[in-house]
């Protein structure tokens, strides 16, 4: 993909995670932001995730807090915990999805291009609305997998689809690098300052 114009990412954080876990690494997340930052000008790069309500430590945080110091625009929901009558298994309540497709539609007139970090089927009428107010939507997701990763509808209706698989060189570490809990919190950056040059890695 060539450099076109203003970027915005936007990273469905839960299906992401799963998507790279699926494909056996981790996403190292300075990579993600130079990669496109290499590709346009990137104006935005949003992050979304949900935190169970009520948990007094979540494995999630120190991803959340350093992504937030790092130049990403983190949004996040409390999501509630419940057990299913029915079945007795517990269960989680809450998505991004709509919170994602707001904050997209709202930017859709500041931008050529908006990135999409999700194979949720859901998103394939977020897409078509963004093509029509003249954005063009690239795709990230995978078919690598079995069954794939991405919904075959949201594939096709994006301008571009990129396999996560294929970026595994420019943002990918094996999970057996990750480093430890201890996180370093930085001053925030400003993604138009380009790449973000420190030493600590994300969990």
């Amino acid at each position: 993909m060539s450099s076109f114009g203003k970027i915005a990412l936007f990273i469905d954080g839960s299906n992401l995670y799963a998507t790279a876990k699926a494909l056996g690494f981790d996403i190292d997340y300075r990579r993600l932001l130079s990669e496109f930052q290499s590709r346009g000008t990137l104006l935005r790069a949003f992050y979304y995730t949900t935190v169970i309500e009520d948990q007094e430590y979540s494995s999630i945080r120190p991803l959340i807090d350093w992504l937030d110091y790092n130049g990403f625009t983190v949004v996040t929901k409390l999501t509630k915990e419940f057990v299913d009558a029915t079945t007795g298994r517990r269960k989680v309540k809450g998505s991004m999805d709509v919170d994602l497709a707001v904050s997209a539609m709202e930017l859709a007139q500041h931008v050529d291009q908006i990135v999409l970090f999700s194979g949720d089927g859901d998103f394939r009428s977020l897409v078509e609305a963004l093509q029509r107010r003249g954005v063009r939507v690239t795709v990230v997701s995978t078919l690598s997998t079995q069954p794939p990763m991405v919904a075959d509808d949201l594939r096709r209706q994006a301008d571009v689809f990129i396999d996560l698989a294929d970026l595994r060189p420019k943002l990918g570490r094996d999970p057996v690098e990750r480093p430890g809990s201890r996180e370093l919190r930085q001053p925030p950056q400003f993604l138009a300052r380009g790449t973000i040059k420190r030493d600590d890695r994300v969990e």
